[in-house]
Parts: structure tokens; sequence; C-alpha cells
């Protein structure tokens, strides 16, 4: 037995083994180029969806057990909001953010965004709202998801 070749081969297996035994979020921390935009078009998404009234887009944009501003859980939970907030707000609100932040953690990846609510039905256009978010990300397999976002408003 060449116990050069099985020493390597034993180390790779363990390796192997360890890597697989490790959870996702671990295994997240690690993130991409490809996984730094697949993030901002998420963001992109969340924020053209919730303009255009798209309720199922913008559930879409979280997990399936997601929460959005720690009231509103879940897809059906998400579309309901969607719909509130469009009909008390019309169809002329923007939504505009900056200085995006990604971490990624240990155990998690986590973000924060500025966003500008821009009413465009005013002459000149106004700002509405300023708001800072604050993300929890996680890997699904249909891409980048928001498993929890809480929302702080500035103004």
């Amino acid at each position: 037995m060449n116990w050069r070749k099985s020493g390597a081969g034993l180390r790779t297996m363990m390796i192997a083994v360890l890597l697989s035994a490790m959870s996702p979020a671990l295994l997240a921390a690690e993130l991409t180029a490809a996984d730094f935009t697949e993030i901002q078009q998420l963001y992109a998404r969340y924020n053209s969806t919730i303009d255009r009234g798209d309720a199922e887009g913008w559930a879409a944009t979280f997990t399936p057990d997601g929460v959005f501003a720690n009231n509103f859980k879940g897809t059906e939970a998400l579309k309901g909001f969607v719909n509130t907030w469009r009909a008390g707000n019309g169809p002329s609100q923007r939504h505009f953010s900056a200085d995006l932040v990604i971490t990624a953690g240990a155990q998690d990846v986590t973000a924060s965004v500025s966003t500008l609510l821009v009413n465009l039905a005013t002459r000149p256009a106004s700002i509405s709202g300023y708001v800072t978010y604050s993300d929890v990300l996680v890997k699904t397999a249909g891409g980048w998801r928001f498993k929890s976002r809480a929302l702080k408003s500035e103004t």
C-alpha cells in the first residue's frame, strides 16, 4: 500500500466531510463577486416590485417564512402588506436606495441600506420618507432572499 497516496486521499476525504458538515450559513460567509451582484439585484427587484404594486414579485424577494418590519411574516402576509401600502400611497411613490453595505459574518450575511421614498405626484417631486433597512440575507435554491428586514424611519 502506498501511504503517501492513501494519506493524501484520507486528508482530502476528511476535508470533504468537514465541508459537507458545515452549515450553509457558514459557507455563505465567503461571498463571491457573483453573490454581491445577485444581492444588489435583489435590492433592485425589491424596490421595483413594490413601486409597481407587484405584491407577488415583492413577496418573492423574501424567503417563504421571511419577516418584514417585525410584523409581516410569510408570503401571504407580505403580499397583504404591499397591497395595503400601495392602496395608501398610490402609484406615485418610488424607492431609491443607496449606501448598500453587505457583511458576511461567521453565521449569516447581513446588509444595511438607506432608502429615500419619493412622491412623484407633487410638483416638484418631493421626499416623502427616508428609512434605513437592516437585513438578514440567505442564499436559497432560487438565489439570495431576505430572511428578515427591519426598518427605521429617519424622518
